[in-house]
C-alpha cells in the first residue's frame, strides 16, 4: 500500500517537476492533479501562514532579509535600485507626478503636525547653516539673489515674480 502523502508534499513534488520541464503551454502538472495553479498555492499558503503568524512575521522577515542584503551588497545596492526604481516611475508617470506626490505628503504633514511645523524645521534648518558657513554665507546668497531678479522685480522693490511657483 502506497504511503499517503500531505498537501504540502504533493504541491512541493509538482513543483519540482514542474521546474524541471518546460510545460509548452499547457497548465502545470500540480494544476492537472489539484485543480490550482502553482501562483493560486502560493497565494494560499501565503495566507494560510498571515493568518497563523500575523503580519508582523512578514515583517520581521522582510527586514532580516533586507539587512542580509545591506550587509551582502552595501548601501550602494540599495541606492542604485532606488534610483532605477524612480527614473522608470519618472518615465511612466512623467514629472508632474513626483509634484503631485510632493505636494499631497506636504499636506498630509502640515495637518498632522499644524502650521507652525514647516517654520519651525526652517528655522531650525537656517540655524544649522549659520553654524555651519557662517552669517555671512546668507549676506553672499542674497547678493546673488538680488542680482538674478529679473529688472522690473527690482522696479517694483524687488518682489518676486510667482508665476512658476
Amino acid at each position: 500500500m502506497a504511503e499517503k502523502k500531505s498537501t504540502h508534499e504533493k504541491l512541493s513534488e509538482a513543483g519540482r517537476k514542474g521546474g524541471e520541464r518546460s510545460h509548452g503551454g499547457r497548465g502545470s502538472e500540480s494544476e492537472e492533479r489539484h485543480g490550482m495553479s502553482r501562483e493560486e498555492a502560493g497565494r494560499k499558503g501565503g495566507e494560510k501562514v498571515a493568518e497563523e503568524r500575523g503580519p508582523e512575521f512578514y515583517s520581521e522577515i522582510g527586514r532580516k532579509g533586507g539587512e542580509k542584503v545591506s550587509e551582502e551588497r552595501g548601501p550602494e545596492f540599495y541606492k542604485e535600485i532606488g534610483h532605477k526604481g524612480g527614473e522608470k516611475v519618472a518615465e511612466e508617470r512623467g514629472p508632474e507626478f513626483y509634484k503631485e506626490i510632493g505636494h499631497k505628503g506636504g499636506e498630509k504633514v502640515a495637518e498632522e503636525r499644524g502650521p507652525g511645523f514647516y517654520s519651525e524645521i526652517g528655522q531650525k534648518g537656517g540655524e544649522t547653516v549659520a553654524e555651519e558657513r557662517g552669517r555671512e554665507f546668507y549676506q553672499q546668497i542674497g547678493k546673488k539673489g538680488a542680482e538674478a531678479q529679473p529688472k522690473e522685480a527690482k522696479r517694483r522693490g524687488g518682489e518676486r515674480s510667482h508665476k512658476n511657483d
